[in-house]
C-alpha cells in the first residue's frame, strides 16, 4: 500500500483521477485493438450528439457537465477530425449548432460493439459490494445540494465562531 492509499478519504480526488486515467488508457487501447482511431476524451461529446443529434455549445457543455472552455476545446478537436460540424442557428445567427458528420456517424456504428464489450467489463468492475456507480451518483447528488467548498467554509466558520 502506498501513501495515497493509506491517506484514505483525504486522497479521494487523487484516487478517482488515478482510476479514471487507468480506465481511459485501457479504453484507448481497446479502441485501438478494434482498429478504431478514437480518443476517450471525445466520448462525452460524441455520445451526446449521437443521442441528441443537434445542440448548441452551451447545451453540450451542460449535457456533459464540463466548463464552456473545456467543451470548446473538445469541439475544436472533433471538428478538426471531421467527426462533427457546425452550422448557424436560423433563429439566432450568433449561435453555433453542432452535429455529427457522416464520418462521425459511421464511427459511432463502428464503436457499438466496443461499447457493448465495455459495458460488460465495466459492470463487472463496478458491481462490487458497494456498487461504484451508485456510490458516485450519491456523491454527485450530495455535491449538487452543497459543494465541497461550501461545506468546508461552513464548517470553518462554525469552528471559528465557537
Amino acid at each position: 500500500m502506498n501513501i495515497i492509499d493509506e491517506s484514505g478519504i483525504l486522497a479521494i480526488s487523487t484516487r478517482l483521477q488515478r482510476l479514471s486515467e487507468q480506465l481511459r488508457k485501457d479504453g484507448a487501447l481497446l479502441y485501438k485493438s478494434f482498429d478504431i482511431d478514437f480518443e476517450p476524451k471525445w466520448f462525452p461529446v460524441m455520445l451526446t450528439l449521437h443521442h441528441k443529434e443537434i445542440l448548441s455549445v452551451v447545451e453540450i457543455a451542460n449535457e456533459i457537465g464540463y466548463t464552456h472552455p473545456s467543451t470548446i476545446s473538445l469541439l475544436k478537436e472533433l471538428e478538426k477530425q471531421k467527426l462533427i460540424r457546425s452550422k448557424k442557428d436560423k433563429i439566432d445567427e450568433r449561435k453555433r449548432l453542432l452535429l455529427l458528420t457522416a464520418k462521425g456517424k459511421e464511427l459511432i456504428i463502428r464503436m457499438q460493439p466496443v461499447w457493448a464489450l465495455m459495458i460488460t467489463v465495466l459492470q463487472e468492475i463496478a458491481d462490487n459490494e458497494h456498487n461504484l456507480l451508485q456510490a458516485i451518483q450519491q456523491a454527485e447528488d450530495t455535491l449538487k445540494n452543497q459543494s465541497f467548498l461550501q461545506r468546508a467554509m461552513q464548517l470553518k466558520q462554525q469552528n471559528t465562531s465557537s
